[in-house]
């Protein structure tokens, strides 16, 4: 993922992902950062040489409510902490990060973090006097280093953008972390793709080098890898797989077939799919059909063909409901989009929801869905995820897009584009009386 387009005055670097261009003086870089911090926290505008990502998560910090003073919160303690470790699933491979960071990290005086997708330290392990001095500002098992709760951090930011990133000494939001450095990569689910947390390294400025952010990153692979070798084999009588964007019929993987959904049955099985408790009768007629005149009758013989195309003992009745667990690409961009995994959301929209669909539930979970998308990106103000977004035939007409992506990318192209589409919605305008 290309670096945000950072407005006038904040630094340019070869890569905006590492802390140091090659041959900088850490020291000196230091010393701009404080007075760029100092600015930012007085006055709100980022100066240089603030990176673009650093930028962009200092002003995610100040909208959260973030002070440069804060302290951050412990969440789980004791009990509560152990029981939640135990059934976390990088728990499983804590063995591995020690193997490969645990060395690393009590020779270097660092200290190996992994913390869940909420951002809450889950391990803080490696050199002793290192975590006396880490555990002074709460840096420690239980508490909560989001962005959201201490601003821009390694692990925290690492989850909130979902790539890998350094964060050097003043470029932590809250000045008592501002003597570190730190680098951390997001871990995903291999089969869903989710945000489990992330593997950090936090120590002195030496971390601030290209090859830290380089390791840590590939140590979270080498854990993926490790997840999808442990993960337990599932029979596929008991998962399905359900892929209803970007396409009117949708197909269901399951028990090792592929069943192409008609259009109906494809927004039953939608609907079926988020809500695993059940539905009434009722309750479909109301999501599916604007016409009220529709009777029960007819509802009951759609959901009778639907059994037969299912096969035997996937659909009961009294509530209607699956006895097979779903994972819908719908649900897959819902929990990239809630763990700010903006990137990984937009790779797995493969196009609007049923995009014939008129049963009313479908129309509005397909415009939730996209509205929330184009939120985001937005927000990101990620010029290639703005460019992917309007070059597909649901954004290429999408103005407020195409206007993010002209203060992003101000090209001669994207200019004529939205001057194009400002005349078209002058002209469709009704005009005033």
């Amino acid at each position: 993922m290309a670096a945000a387009a950072s407005p006038v005055g904040e630094a340019e670097l070869s890569d905006p992902w590492v802390a140091l261009e090659p041959g900088a003086d850490p020291a000196e870089h230091v010393r701009m950062l404080r007075r760029a911090h100092e600015t930012f926290t007085e006055g709100g505008t980022v100066p240089r040489p603030v990176r673009p990502v650093v930028a962009d998560s200092w002003r995610r910090s100040a909208r959260a409510g973030v002070g440069p003073d804060v302290t951050p919160s412990v969440e789980l303690l004791d009990g509560d902490l152990g029981t939640y470790r135990a059934e976390h699933p990088l728990a499983r491979v804590m063995p591995l990060f020690r193997e490969l960071l645990g060395t690393f990290a009590a020779d270097g005086e660092h200290l190996l973090a992994v913390c869940d997708a909420h951002g809450r330290l889950l391990w803080v392990e490696g050199h002793a006097s290192t975590r006396r001095r880490a555990d002074r500002m709460n840096f420690v098992p239980g508490a909560r280093w989001a962005e959201t709760a201490v601003g821009t951090n390694a692990p925290g930011t690492a989850v909130a953008v979902d790539r890998p990133v350094q964060v050097f000494a003043a470029e932590h939001f809250i000045r008592q972390v501002q003597p570190w450095t730190c680098a951390a990569a997001p871990v995903h689910d291999p089969r869903t793709g989710r945000v489990l947390g992330a593997v950090d390294i936090t120590g002195g400025d030496g971390l601030a080098h290209p090859h830290s952010l380089g390791f840590v990153q590939a140590v979270a692979r080498a854990a993926e890898s490790q997840l999808a070798l442990l993960a337990p084999e599932t029979p596929a009588a008991d998962l399905a797989e359900l892929r209803a964007l970007g396409r009117d019929e949708a197909r269901l993987l399951v028990g090792g077939r592929s069943v192409r959904l008609s259009r109906r049955h494809s927004e039953l099985l939608v609907l079926l799919s988020r809500h695993p408790e059940g539905l009434t009768g009722d309750e479909l007629l109301c999501a599916l059909y604007e016409d009220e005149s529709v009777t029960p009758v007819t509802l009951r013989a759609e959901l009778a063909r639907l059994r037969r195309v299912l096969g035997p003992g996937l659909l009961k009745s009294r509530p209607y409901r699956l006895t097979v667990p779903v994972e819908s690409d719908v649900a897959v961009v819902e929990r990239r989009l809630e763990t700010g995994a903006v990137t990984a959301a937009a790779t797995a929209y493969s196009g609007p929801l049923l995009p014939s669909s008129q049963a009313p539930a479908v129309v509005r979970l397909r415009q939730r869905l996209a509205d929330g998308l184009r939120t985001a990106l937005i927000a990101r103000c990620d010029p290639d995820l703005l460019a992917d977004w309007v070059h597909t035939p649901w954004g290429e007409d999408d103005f407020d897009v195409w206007r993010a992506l002209a203060a992003a990318r101000p090209t001669a192209a994207v200019r004529a584009r939205l001057a194009a589409l400002e005349s078209e919605l002058a002209w469709r305008r009704p005009a005033a009386t």
